[in-house]
């Protein structure tokens, strides 16, 4: 994006092949690239496309997705910058609809009073209290006041079309242009002032935001900051049986996959989009078949290849540990919301890594999958028993001998059914 503007269109993406069992954090490594690049995201399985007749998606809808998820994103940064804004308009709306404003046909005489006067007493009185009534809107002492307001409802119904399948786009067409022809639709709803307060305030938010400068800025992210990500590739390979069968079916998926992965100009309804620099990154966990099944020209296209290895012990650890949204830190949130502290030891972290590493190598390895049904099975019980300890300070601590006496009966069970998914 930096370079001179006759190498700009010339230098292309290194698309990116991982490969990796399940639950080794293929998924969450593209999902936290695109967080942190700020760039449009969406994840599709290849495996949808080889499903026949209505229930297999067309190869450009992931293009479409991603064009959907870039507007929801611009549409999302702009509505911040116009918030200011909006929620002052709604302000004065609902103030409004409490004390209407004194307008010129509502004149009335006082009697001995000029009319001008009586006139600029009732403007003072009515913007005294209108000013009384904004202090306690800003405050919410109104929140729960029941009020009516106007609200847009939709102005055309579903619309199905006869005579054959008709394509995404098309459909997409056919509806905006019978919803631009049809006269808005409004309709009055009594809400309390705090759901009113969201539902105006998504309206002005709209008429505050020009949508036209949205599908271009959206348009230009995806074209050039989106991501891809296609799972399951492993599952449209070939593999070693020959030909035949449905072997044709996923060979057809790549080769329809081959000119948007390669660059080409897809149609959706915010308008058309290049691929040539959206970044794809396959993922597979290539047990039966190998990337060199995959058609030549569509493993040309992946260059960056990379393998991860299965998660140790000391990883589920760490899993549990760091990261902002840990499962143990979920469970503690939860928890927390119902006035009881629960807490975690680093002996009991430690133990439960060491049993979700044991089932991953003795049952299937589900990889970070497994913290899960583990965790779920430690604190089941102590999930149940929450409501009975609601407002007793209630302090649970897990440590290792919980863990032990909760779990380690499971493990020593070689069938280990309870964690079976």
């Amino acid at each position: 994006m930096n370079a001179k503007d006759d190498m700009k269109t010339e230098i292309t993406p290194n698309n990116i092949l991982m490969i990796g069992s399940t639950g080794v954090g293929k998924t969450e490594i593209a999902r936290r690239l695109a967080k942190v690049a700020d760039a449009p995201f969406t994840k599709v399985e290849a495996s949808k496309f080889t499903e026949v007749g209505y229930v297999g998606r067309d190869v450009e809808s992931m293009v479409r997705d991603l064009v959907e998820q870039s507007v929801n994103m611009v549409k999302t940064a702009k509505k911040e910058e116009v918030k200011q804004k909006a929620a002052e308009a709604v302000e004065e709306q609902i103030l409004n609809i409490l004390i209407p404003p004194i307008s010129r046909k509502d004149k009335r005489s006082l009697v001995g009073i000029p009319e001008e006067v009586g006139q600029s007493r009732d403007e003072e009185l009515n913007e005294k209290t209108r000013e009384s009534f904004r202090e306690k809107l800003k405050r919410g002492e109104l929140d729960d006041r029941k009020i009516e307001i106007d609200i847009q409802g939709s102005n055309f119904p579903s619309v199905g079309v006869m005579g054959g399948p008709v394509d995404d786009v098309s459909m997409m067409n056919i509806q905006e242009m019978i919803g631009g022809m049809m006269p808005k639709k409004h309709k009055k709803r009594k809400v309390s002032i705090d759901e009113a307060r969201k539902i105006l305030f998504e309206e002005e938010s709209a008429k505050l935001i020009d949508m036209d400068e949205v599908k271009e800025e959206a348009i230009w992210k995806a074209e050039n900051l989106g991501i891809i990500f296609i799972d399951e590739i492993d599952k449209i390979a070939s593999g070693s049986s020959g030909k035949g069968g449905p072997d044709i079916s996923r060979e057809g998926v790549q080769r329809d996959l081959l000119p948007i992965v390669e660059g080409s100009t897809v149609n959706t309804k915010h308008g058309s989009i290049k691929t040539d620099h959206i970044l794809f990154i396959a993922a597979g966990a290539f047990h039966v078949a190998k990337p060199s099944d995959l058609i030549p020209e569509l493993q040309g296209r992946f260059p960056i290849r990379v393998e991860l290895e299965s998660l140790t012990e000391q990883d589920f650890y760490h899993i549990l540990k760091q990261p902002k949204n840990a499962l143990t830190k979920q469970y503690i949130a939860m928890l927390e919301a119902e006035d009881v502290e629960l807490s975690f030891n680093d002996d009991a972290l430690l133990a439960l890594a060491k049993i979700a590493f044991e089932a991953n190598a003795e049952v299937e390895n589900i990889g970070a999958r497994r913290l899960q049904t583990v965790m779920s099975h430690l604190l089941n019980d102590v999930l149940f028993d929450v409501p009975d300890l609601i407002g007793a300070n209630a302090k649970i601590l897990v440590d290792a001998q919980m863990v032990g006496d909760r779990l380690n009966g499971l493990v020593q069970n070689k069938d280990l059914n309870q964690y079976i998914l």
